[in-house]
C-alpha cells in the first residue's frame, strides 16, 4: 500500500470512530415507504425522533424506532457514564437504499400472469454530537 492511500485510510479509521451508526438490512418494506418515516426524523435531537416514532402510524416507524434504539446504544458503549441529554445527540444523516426485490407471480385472467414485486431496503442510521462538532469547527 503505498503512503498516501495509507494515510487517507488511517483518517478514516479516525473519523469513523467518532460516528456511531446502525444499519438495519432486508427490511421488508418499499424504500419509498421507508423514507417518508426517516424523512420525518432527519436532523431531529434523539429523544424528540424516539418520541415521533413511538406515536407514528406508520408500520415502518417501529422498525426505524429499534434501529435508532440500536444506534443510542452503540453510542453508549464509547462513551460510558455520559448522558444523551447532555451530550446533545441527533440524527446526523439517514439513507434508505434499495434493498433485493422478491419477484412472485399473481393469477390474472384468461391464463395469464402478473408479476408482483416485493421489495426490501437498507437503512443507514448516523448519529452526531452538537458539542462535538462546534468544537470542530472552531479548531
Amino acid at each position: 500500500m503505498g503512503a498516501r492511500k495509507k494515510n487517507s485510510a488511517i483518517k478514516r479509521k479516525e473519523a469513523r470512530k467518532e460516528t456511531y451508526q446502525a444499519v438495519l438490512r432486508n427490511c421488508p418494506s418499499s424504500p419509498r415507504k421507508m423514507r417518508l418515516v426517516t424523512d420525518m426524523i432527519k436532523g431531529m435531537e434523539v429523544n424528540k425522533a424516539l418520541d415521533i416514532l413511538k406515536f407514528s402510524t406508520k408500520d415502518a416507524s417501529g422498525k426505524v424506532e429499534k434501529l435508532l434504539i440500536s444506534a443510542i446504544a452503540n453510542w453508549q458503549a464509547k462513551n460510558e457514564g455520559v448522558r444523551i441529554e447532555e451530550s446533545q445527540l441527533y440524527v446526523k444523516e439517514v439513507s434508505v437504499d434499495g434493498g433485493r426485490t422478491l419477484r412472485r407471480i399473481q393469477p390474472a385472467p384468461q391464463g395469464r400472469a402478473y408479476r408482483v414485486r416485493k421489495r426490501s431496503n437498507h437503512v443507514t442510521l448516523v448519529l452526531g454530537n452538537k458539542k462535538q462538532e462546534v468544537e470542530n469547527s472552531s479548531n
